[in-house]
């Protein structure tokens, strides 16, 4: 059976944080699906295909790599695409005790598709989408916090 991983968030927009993840995380499957969800409860600043567009230009050179958006539950989507396997990024301890709900409950609803944690690297545990929005928003220059590929 192939090892197939979906790394579901808004990536709203992609950080190095995000990409710090990803490459880290790529080796460990087949093939890793980053999906694109609609959050209810989040306004996103940029399009799912901008998103998905700037994820395909910083992973072009990886096959394994695949983006798409989707909507409603993540283990639905996982199902579609034949994951089995979840990946989340954790910064701090507020990030896992919230994940880890997440994962309880999906584990509940599909007890064959694992939860995998996986600890941001030091120097990108203080960025997040939400703060890069933030600078974007107030004309500051976001260039240490996103990749190269990320323009707008």
């Amino acid at each position: 059976m192939q090892r197939i991983c979906l790394f579901p968030g808004t990536f709203d927009p992609i950080t190095k944080g995000h990409v710090d993840v990803i490459q880290r995380s790529v080796g460990l499957f087949d093939k890793l699906v980053i999906g694109i969800g609609t959050n209810s409860s989040k306004q996103p600043m940029f399009s799912v295909e901008q998103r998905c567009n700037w994820i395909r230009e910083i992973f072009k050179n990886e096959p394994r790599i695949e983006v798409s958006g989707y909507q409603g539950l993540t283990i639905d989507y996982c199902r579609k695409v034949n994951a089995n396997y979840i990946l989340r990024g954790i910064r701090y301890i507020s990030d896992f005790e919230y994940e880890k709900a997440i994962a309880d409950m999906n584990r509940m609803l599909a007890p064959d598709i694992e939860t995998i944690f996986l600890t941001c690297s030091p120097e990108y545990s203080t960025i997040s989408s939400t703060l890069v929005r933030d600078v974007i928003r107030n004309k500051g220059n976001v260039s240490l916090f996103v990749p190269g590929e990320v323009k707008f």
